[in-house]
C-alpha cells in the first residue's frame, strides 16, 4: 500500500507522528558520528548507513555515493518499494539526514522528506521512542534506482561551474575552514577554498536544528548568488552540502547539484585551484 506523499522535502514531527502507522511509510535514521546507533529512535526506524552499505567502498573518499545497482540492493534489503514514502531524520537535528534525502533524489526517488529538527524535535514534542535492536524489515522491497544526471557531480563539473557566470558554487564548511585559518579535520588536505566559491555555512540556514523560513533561505542565497539559478554545493565530504541543497530547494531553486568529493577531494594536493581569505574571490564576468 502507498503511504501519504510528503507535502515537500521537509516535514515536521506532527506530520510524521500522524502517519507513523501508515502502510508504505519507511522511517530512516541516517545519523552519523556520535549520534549513530543511539539508544533511542523513532518507532520503526531503520538504519540508513552512509558509511556502510550506502557508500562506495571502492572509493578512497569518505561515504561516496554508491552505484545504482548497490543502491538498489541496499534499499530493497531495507524494505523500500518504489511506492514507499520515506522520511529521514538524524540525531543532530538536520545534518546527515539531508544527505540521505539527496541520495534518494539523485537515484530518482521523490517520495522522500527530511524530518525538520530531527530526533531532538521529535523528543521535545513528547512523541514515542523505542530502544533495543531495530526490528527486521521482514520483507524485501521492489525499489529500483533510476539515476538522474547532474544531481551528484565531480570536480570537473564544479571547476567549469566556477567559471560559469550563470552558476553559483556554495561551500557549506565553517567560515574559518573556508578562509584557511582553521585546520582541516582530515589529514593531508590544503586549507582554503575554491576561487569564486561562496561561503554559506550549513549552520546558518537553520536555527536550533530546524530550517529557517523560506523567505530567509531565499535571501541567504540571493545575497550571494544574485540572479544565478544554477547552484552547486560542496562541504567537507559531501554531507552538509546536502543541507544547503535542501535549503535551496525549499527556497525555490530547481537546478541543484552536490559535489560528492567536496573538500575531501578538492583539498588534496593537486592542480585544483585553492585560495585563502574570508571572502569569495569571484573573478567571473
Amino acid at each position: 500500500m502507498t503511504a501519504t506523499n510528503p507535502p515537500g522535502p521537509l516535514v515536521d514531527a506532527d506530520w510524521l507522528a500522524a502517519r507513523l502507522a501508515e502502510p508504505g511509510l519507511v522511517v530512516f535514521d541516517a545519523s552519523v558520528g556520535a549520534h549513530r546507533g543511539a539508544e533511542h529512535r523513532i518507532p520503526g526506524a531503520r538504519p540508513f548507513d552512509i558509511d556502510g552499505p550506502l557508500s562506495d567502498h571502492s572509493s578512497p573518499l569518505p561515504h561516496t555515493m554508491p552505484g545504482a545497482a548497490a543502491f538498489t540492493e541496499a534499499m530493497r534489503a531495507l524494505g523500500v518499494d518504489d511506492s514507499s514514502t520515506v522520511v529521514v531524520y538524524d540525531g543532530a537535528g538536520i545534518y546527515s539526514s539531508a544527505r540521505a534525502w539527496w541520495m534518494l533524489r539523485a537515484m530518482g526517488f521523490d517520495r522522500a522528506a527530511v524530518l525538520d529538527g530531527g530526533l531532538p524535535a521529535w523528543t521535545a514534542a513528547g512523541l514515542p521512542l523505542e530502544s533495543g535492536d531495530p526490528a527486521p524489515t521482514g520483507r524485501r522491497g521492489d525499489f529500483t534506482a533510476r539515476p538522474r544526471t547532474g544531481l551528484i557531480v565531480g570536480s570537473d563539473t564544479v571547476r567549469a561551474a566556477l567559471a560559469d557566470p550563470g552558476a553559483g558554487v556554495f561551500d557549506a564548511r565553517s567560515r574559518e575552514r573556508f578562509a584557511g585559518v582553521a585546520a582541516e579535520p582530515r589529514p593531508g588536505l590544503r586549507g582554503g577554498h575554491m576561487p569564486g566559491a561562496h561561503n554559506l555555512p550549513f549552520s546558518e540556514v537553520q536555527h536550533d536544528g530546524r530550517m529557517l523560513p523560506v523567505p530567509e533561505l531565499r535571501a541567504a542565497f540571493s545575497s550571494l548568488a544574485g540572479d544565478r539559478e544554477r547552484l552547486f554545493f560542496s562541504c567537507g565530504s559531501g554531507v552538509t552540502a546536502c543541507v544547503l541543497a535542501l535549503a535551496a530547494e525549499l527556497a525555490g531553486y530547481q537546478e541543484l547539484s552536490v559535489y560528492d568529493g567536496s573538500w575531501s577531494e578538492w583539498g588534496l594536493p593537486s592542480d585544483l585551484p585553492v585560495t585563502t581569505g574570508a571572502e569569495s574571490e569571484d573573478a567571473r564576468p
